[in-house]
């Protein structure tokens, strides 16, 4: 009896382990409590619903089933904060976790733009969701690289990853605003760091970049698994079922005032109910795991959950879109704040879109990038639609204008070639057939 009953705690706490839990509500209930930051949250937030309502009204208008465009694609500086590794630790520590936060970025690129891969499982579950359709934000997420805090140590051309510094060091992980720095006011922080009590990740609901408000995620919780698992990164290894950035992807939703699809049964009034937003079924219990497409019962009775959604818990690798809904309140909530983000911060990539191109594509995983004069010093990274690294190179004092790249044994599929030089970047996508 007593094996049985250490055998049940066990799966027990193994179940609990595999469950996702998101320290946003926490987050919320410690930045309410104090009086100055609530006015300065409901203030914005009476901005966010004014803009929300005319993008709404323009929405109807259209009958389209596609979000808003803002006709340019919108380009977010994101710095990225290591505080439990020393600023002393070697370049190869350092460089092996520059990697994994560019990892995580090209991972946010394809989920907020719905480029990402398995987006094609939508076309086979979307019949048990009428009404509702994928979304995205056409958003560049970007570690910046150009004039960064005169504090940070880092110069125009390095990227804004930083060790050693002081965010959360006053150990109270929801308390503020000791979670924040003014210093990186105008960024989209995000901090990574070992979180206890099995929280993967937290973030305000509605961030403000002025206030230098940052997304936390926990270290076994950031990016993919790089090949090979360098030893360097040890302590900052994903682990599964979390290990495909998703976490991070849940949180910047909450950050651009996405609410747990999970709130409420309660849906007289879906814009201002439940989760706000009219095109994801109601529910009020979280879903954990990876259930099968329309096997969760919602509120109805008669729409299933839409376990698949980045705002519900589900593993990594069973969540995948973002809602035509839930892309207008962040497109609302990205235009609320805007201003409030730095401008000068992205490097200008005319100087790498003008200089680099790639052919053929699509192509076989043979294919060259093809330079239209010679520069000294470039590195090309190649990552496939689940943050993997298939490819890492630089190119150092060479005059040739054609670099040949043959990737072997790489499936069909999209991939991300990001090009970096002199400071700037770019992202191109290719097809492998």
């Amino acid at each position: 009896m007593k094996t049985k009953l250490l055998l049940l705690l066990f799966v027990v706490s193994i179940s609990f382990g595999q469950h996702r839990t998101c320290g946003t509500d926490a987050y919320m209930e410690s930045l309410l409590a104090n009086p100055e930051m609530k006015k300065q949250y409901l203030d914005l937030q009476k901005q966010f619903e004014s803009e929300l309502e005319r993008l709404t009204n323009a929405q109807q208008q259209r009958n389209g089933s596609s979000a808003l465009s803002t006709n340019a694609t919108i380009r977010i500086p994101v710095a990225i904060h290591y505080p439990s590794v020393a600023n002393t630790s070697t370049e190869s520590v350092k460089n092996c976790l520059r990697l994994l936060a560019q990892k995580q970025v090209a991972i946010l690129n394809a989920d907020f733009n719905a480029t990402n891969t398995d987006i094609s499982l939508w076309t086979d579950a979307s019949i048990y969701y009428p009404g509702t359709n994928v979304g995205n934000i056409d958003v560049s997420w970007e570690i910046a690289t150009q004039n960064h805090p005169s504090d940070s140590g880092l110069s125009n051309g390095n990227l804004a990853v930083t060790f050693g510094t002081h965010f959360l060091a006053a150990g109270d992980r929801f308390c503020n605003p000791c979670n924040m720095d003014s210093s990186w006011a105008g960024y989209c922080n995000l901090v990574v760091t070992n979180l206890t009590g099995g929280i993967l990740g937290f973030s305000p609901l509605g961030g403000s970049p002025s206030q230098g408000m940052t997304v936390v995620i926990d270290n076994n919780a950031f990016g993919a698994i790089m090949s090979g698992s360098p030893s360097s990164c040890t302590g900052f290894v994903p682990s599964g079922p979390y290990n495909l950035g998703r976490t991070l992807t849940h949180e910047l939703g909450h950050f651009f005032n996405l609410w747990h699809t999970f709130q409420s049964c309660t849906n007289t009034n879906c814009n201002t109910q439940g989760d706000r937003v009219c095109d994801t079924p109601p529910q009020d219990v979280d879903t954990g795991g990876c259930p099968s497409v329309g096997s969760v019962p919602g509120c109805d009775g008669v729409t299933p959950v839409l376990t698949m959604n980045y705002m519900d818990y589900t593993n990594d690798a069973c969540m995948y879109m973002f809602t035509v809904g839930q892309a207008n309140r962040m497109t609302a909530w990205y235009n609320a704040i805007s201003s409030q983000l730095q401008t000068n911060v992205l490097a200008n990539n005319d100087f790498v879109k003008n200089n680099f191109s790639i052919a053929p594509n699509p192509n076989k995983g043979v294919f060259s990038i093809q330079l239209s004069e010679a520069i000294d010093n470039y590195s090309v990274i190649i990552i496939d639609a689940l943050g993997r690294e298939i490819f890492n190179a630089e190119y150092n004092q060479t005059s040739d204008l054609v670099q040949n790249i043959e990737l072997e044994n790489a499936l069909s599929g999209m991939y991300f070639v990001t090009i970096q030089s002199k400071g700037a970047q770019i992202t191109k996508k290719i097809i492998i057939e």
